[in-house]
């Protein structure tokens, strides 16, 4: 059991994805691997909201789909409600697929503008078997009024809603099922702020409503904040902090977190002008050929001479729920050891796979 009482709805143990690297006038010649997910392990508990952030490239959509199977894992285990669904095959999985569903990024490239609203968010139940026409009919108009849209929708197409509406119709249809586990895919990342504060507030109405187990995933830690009860931060592939929501604000432990907190804007002009912003050095990493040790070694304004190049540190826990990828983590929340510039270094981990132009 966790620390809610209620135990864990997913969990990953050292998740793998790669994505191979083919070169060659066949592309038949396997020169490497891109390493979008490396090595994670994490717990979704039931009934809360996990919050997972990071740039992009560093590997947090890939989770996401990797755990509803859409992605099939290099290595490592996924489990779902106590079962290992890492390997298996579509027809095992067809029954699971009912308890977990996905919210994408974009809303809508993710609808068939060919197809009426009431098509898109009764197709998953015709898929199942789940009900008939009129059945369908009904729960559809069910399912536009829990998500704020008037039921005379279903007979409208995509290109006539606003972003936000179409995003409401991406929920509905990801609650038609009666899931227990949804991954929202930066749900609110294209669309306009004042919109985002509306599907946010959506999202937390269905999660009390309907018992929901949400993975959410931004690059926004401004996001975030206001949706998780807990948050994970990655890294070219890796996680490197999980803590409670408010902990992670209050108390970043990571170098990686410290350096994002401190470009988030803070609505207070005096606060704001006193603190020090701390700039990351260089680009993100290849995930074809990350850096050794700690990948974050290459940018980190906390680097030191020794250890952080020569060994990867573990996700450890320093505090009750507040686990860090850090051999100095104790040192810099003590101020023992303070920013410092970086400069850009030559890495072989920095340099893309050579010769042919690779393709994914």
């Amino acid at each position: 059991m966790t620390a809610n009482g209620r135990g864990s709805l997913v969990e990953l143990d050292g998740l793998k994805v790669y994505f191979p690297i083919k070169s060659g006038v066949v592309l038949d010649r396997h020169v490497g691997d891109i390493k979008a997910v490396d090595d994670v392990s994490l717990e979704i508990r039931r009934g809360e909201t996990l919050g997972l952030v990071g740039e992009s490239g560093c590997g947090k959509s890939t989770v996401g789909r990797a755990i509803l199977r859409l992605y099939d894992p290099t290595a490592g285990r996924i489990i779902f409600d106590g079962q290992d669904i890492t390997k298996l095959r579509e027809g095992e999985l067809r029954p699971l697929r009912r308890r977990m569903q996905m919210v994408f990024q974009d809303p809508f490239a993710s609808l068939n503008p060919r197809h009426s609203v009431g098509r898109i968010i009764g197709e998953p139940l015709r898929s199942h078997g789940l009900a008939s026409r009129r059945e369908t009919g009904a729960r559809v108009r069910e399912l536009l009024q829990i998500v704020g849209l008037p039921p005379d929708a279903s007979s409208r197409y995509p290109h006539e809603f606003s972003g936000g509406q179409r995003q409401r119709i991406g929920v509905a249809r990801a609650l038609s099922l009666n899931p227990d586990f949804i991954v929202a895919d930066e749900p609110v990342s294209a669309l306009d702020v004042s919109i985002q504060a509306q599907i946010i507030n959506l999202l937390e109405a269905l999660q009390r409503d309907f018992d929901l187990t949400f993975l959410f995933i931004a690059h926004d830690l401004a996001v975030v904040r206001h949706i998780s009860d807990r948050i994970a931060v990655m890294y070219l592939g890796s996680v490197v902090e999980v803590s409670p929501a408010e902990e992670l604000y209050s108390n970043p432990l990571h170098p990686y977190t410290i350096t994002l907190l401190s470009a988030v804007p803070i609505p207070d002009p005096i606060v704001e002008r006193q603190r020090e912003t701390i700039l990351l050095a260089g680009d993100l990493p290849s995930p074809a050929n990350p850096p050794h040790a700690c990948r974050f070694h290459t940018r980190c304004p906390y680097v030191q001479p020794t250890r952080c190049k020569e060994e990867r540190p573990p996700l450890r826990t320093l505090s009750s729920g507040h686990l860090v990828a850090c051999h100095w983590a104790e040192q810099i929340k003590e101020g023992k050891i303070v920013p410092h510039e970086v400069e850009p270094v030559f890495d072989p981990g920095l340099v893309e796979t050579p010769a042919d132009p690779p393709m994914v």
